[in-house]
This record gives C-alpha cells, sequence and structure tokens, in this order.
C-alpha cells in the first residue's frame, strides 16, 4: 500500500512526465507543492515516499524542503504570515512589523496561535524591497508598507475571515 493516494502518484506522475526519464527528480518541488496542497504540511514521511516515487535519495528531498520557506515541515496556521527580516527591510521596520505581529498575536517568530488561525515567520528576501516592510500571506499574496496599522488591519480582517469561516463550518 502507498503512502499517497493514486489520485496523488497520478499528479506526481503528470509532473514527472514534463522530465526525460533519467530526470525524474527535476518535478520535486512541484511534487512537494502537492503533497503540501493536499496535506497541509510535508511531513518527513512525506519527504521519504515521495524519495521513492522520483527515485531518488531522501535527504536530496528534505534538502528542497528545508532551502524555501514555501514548504511548511508541520502543521501551521488558517493565516502563514512570512515578514520579510533581510537587510533591507530591517532597515525599513521589518524587524519592527515582525515583533508588532508577534506582540499582537501572542506568539513568537515561527509560532502559531492557539486557535490555529495564525503562524507568523520572519523570511529572508520577498523581493519587494523598495516597498517595505513587506509580508507574504499564505505563500501567495504579497503586501506592502505593512507598518502597524495595516498590520492591525489584515489581522483583524483574516480573524474575522476565520470566525466567519469556523461558523459556516459549524465547529
Amino acid at each position: 500500500m502507498s503512502f499517497f493516494s493514486d489520485a496523488t502518484l497520478a499528479r506526481f506522475e503528470r509532473e514527472a512526465a514534463k522530465y526525460p526519464a533519467e530526470q525524474r527528480q527535476s518535478a520535486v518541488m512541484a511534487c512537494l507543492s502537492i503533497i503540501q496542497q493536499e496535506q497541509g504540511h510535508v511531513s518527513q514521511a512525506a519527504e521519504v515516499a515521495l524519495a521513492a516515487v522520483l527515485g531518488m535519495a531522501p535527504i536530496a528531498v528534505h534538502e528542497v524542503t528545508t532551502f524555501y520557506n514555501m514548504y511548511n515541515q508541520q502543521p501551521v496556521g488558517r493565516y502563514k504570515l512570512n515578514v520579510c527580516t533581510n537587510l533591507p527591510c530591517q532597515l525599513r521596520e521589518g524587524q519592527t512589523a515582525l515583533d508588532h505581529v508577534c506582540k499582537r498575536l501572542g506568539v513568537e517568530p515561527y509560532g502559531s496561535t492557539t486557535d490555529g488561525v495564525f503562524t507568523v515567520q520572519p523570511s529572508e528576501c520577498l523581493g519587494a524591497c523598495a516597498d517595505a516592510p513587506v509580508m507574504l500571506v499564505n505563500d501567495r499574496e504579497m503586501l506592502s508598507f505593512m507598518r502597524e496599522e495595516r498590520l492591525d488591519e489584515l489581522l483583524a480582517m483574516c480573524a474575522a475571515e476565520a470566525a466567519t469561516a469556523t461558523a459556516k463550518s459549524g465547529q
């Protein structure tokens, strides 16, 4: 029995088919994204199973997972907030933004709120230095000029959306 469903394995095969047979491992990033989409994070067991599917060493998969901050190695909140703390953002209040978010949510960097709504992480360069401080929400939405007032608005909006979703699901 496979660690992954037949549907997931088929998705992996579609990605691997984009490369010559001897370069199947080139699909590793796309496959890691599929795992995260389906499971919410990339566990060590998933890394090992993916390595077997792609015919590569488990450590090689782990190296990719740990190199990029877009792959979650543990469960994260509904809203993953990556605050850029690279030097250009640091010079324009990036650390202040991270500290503010952590203080408002009562978490340390890399921590999640007890209700599972937020995870806060410092991040390396997000490539928008002129817009600092910047943050990335759920690895998809880049937000610029995130000073305290805008951060507070974002946190309130996300908390309200999470509460509405929870109420709709009956939890």
